[in-house]
């Protein structure tokens, strides 16, 4: 058999049963003499020399005998030329299909910084992992993969400044259980990228969104349900900023969510409603502060694992209950690193080390306080002003009004002096009465 000698690169064993491959298959790819078939066919080889030694050694003694050693030498080098074409015809089968500036090697098929503007079409339908990385590809659409490939798997299109994920995308990779996507610039993400009864398990989309206005399609996406079967998704190092409500609710058996890195500033209730989830990774965001719902919808799930570390958090009044829950809770496998940004006089201070008495609030509320009631004051002023300047430019008119109220008053009380007058005489009454007949 043959080794490696890693000194020399070489094989100290065998080597001139490797110039003799290198001169019988001249095609072969030197890159790939560490794969499989490479290695299958060179222990078949010296297999197939060992044996010859054996059926010389054998040979010879016979030859002695019979005197029929040239018939015999004739056989044996039929036999192996023969053994030879058959491993030659193993090699081009297993070659065949290889898409230019691509390379096969059994059920893999890797298309790797060649400049590519598209998914080359010619892919051996038995690829179960195809590398489609570094190239320069804008759009993922049905023209994509026009041939329907059963048995992919694995697919990986990271770094390929990809921009669109159209309609139908994968509708031939009914088998597809991991899709990474990660540093691309997606700008479109269809809702029906995927078929519906996809088994896509992994998907990753690191580095794909930097702009946070593009967002909402993909958002609908993920809110549609159609990714039944994701277990473990990746969206860190995008530009998310603020999660809408429900966005992973659709997705019931996720289990693993990474959101590091993702300029996320809060998370509203119900955003991590997934019963399944376990590891939950919000390193390097900009959260402040966890509100008391979150916190609570945290402890529903006792067996979530949570990565807080790298927050600028603000270690005032507002973060007594995240501070007793912090202390209180396993949920969180680095609460160690947790430290405080603001204010100056607890940066860099860890968060368990606190007491709440630390946490205070009083400089800050008086600062607001008096900035509301000067705005207050001025507000009050202003509304002042703008009705001194509606009375004064209406002043006659006011005035005319007022004079007639005054008029309309005067009659009012002249009418009810009057019958109390009348009531009050006899002869003024008797007088009234008769007057009236």
């Amino acid at each position: 058999m043959w080794s490696l000698n890693r000194n020399s690169g070489q094989f100290s064993k065998g080597e001139k049963r490797d110039k003799q491959l290198k001169k019988n298959f001249p095609l072969f790819p030197v890159e790939e003499r560490g794969g499989d078939w490479f290695v299958w066919l060179k222990n078949n080889l010296y297999a197939q020399s060992a044996t010859d030694r054996f059926v010389k050694s054998k040979m010879r003694l016979v030859s002695t005998s019979c005197g029929c050693n040239r018939g015999e030498n004739r056989g044996r080098k039929l036999n192996s030329g023969m053994i030879y074409l058959l491993l030659l015809l193993c090699v081009i089968l297993t070659c065949h299909g290889c898409p230019d500036k691509c390379l096969c090697v059994s059920q893999t098929v890797k298309c790797q910084n060649q400049d590519l503007n598209a998914i080359p079409h010619s892919l051996p339908n038995n690829t179960k992992v195809l590398f489609v990385t570094g190239n320069d590809i804008s759009g993922i659409s049905v023209d994509s993969f026009p041939t329907r490939l059963e048995l992919l798997t694995d697919l990986y299109l990271s770094g390929n400044e990809i921009e669109s994920v159209d309609v139908n995308a994968f509708e031939n990779l009914p088998n597809l259980v991991r899709l990474d996507l990660s540093n691309n610039n997606i700008l479109n993400f269809s809702e029906r990228a995927f078929p519906s009864d996809n088994k896509v398990q992994v998907l990753n989309l690191s580095s794909s969104f930097h702009n946070h206005t593009f967002m909402e399609e993909f958002i609908g996406f993920l809110q549609s349900g159609n990714l039944h079967q994701l277990t473990v998704m990746d969206l860190s190092n995008n530009d998310l900023v603020i999660l809408p409500d429900d966005i992973f609710s659709s997705l019931s058996h996720l289990v693993n969510l990474s959101l590091q890195n993702s300029s996320i500033i809060s998370i509203p209730n119900g955003t991590l409603k997934v019963p399944l989830l376990h590891d939950l990774d919000l390193r390097d965001n900009s959260l402040r502060d966890l509100p008391t719902t979150t916190l609570a919808q945290f402890g529903h799930n006792p067996g979530l694992r949570i990565q807080l570390a790298g927050n600028p958090w603000r270690c005032d009044c507002f973060l007594e209950d995240m501070l007793f829950w912090l202390k209180n809770t396993t949920l969180i496998v680095d609460r160690q690193d947790l430290t405080c940004a603001d204010p100056e006089a607890l940066r860099s201070r860890h968060l368990l080390h606190l007491e709440l008495s630390q946490l205070k609030c009083t400089g800050d509320m008086e600062g607001v306080l008096e900035t509301s009631y000067v705005f207050l004051g001025l507000v009050l002023a202003l509304i002042g002003v703008i009705f001194l300047l509606v009375l004064y430019l209406n002043r006659k008119g006011i005035k005319r009004w007022m004079y007639n109220i005054r008029d309309a008053c005067r009659d009012h009380m002249e009418g009810y002096h009057y019958r109390y007058e009348i009531n009050s005489d006899p002869r003024l009454a008797n007088l009234s009465i008769n007057s009236d007949v």
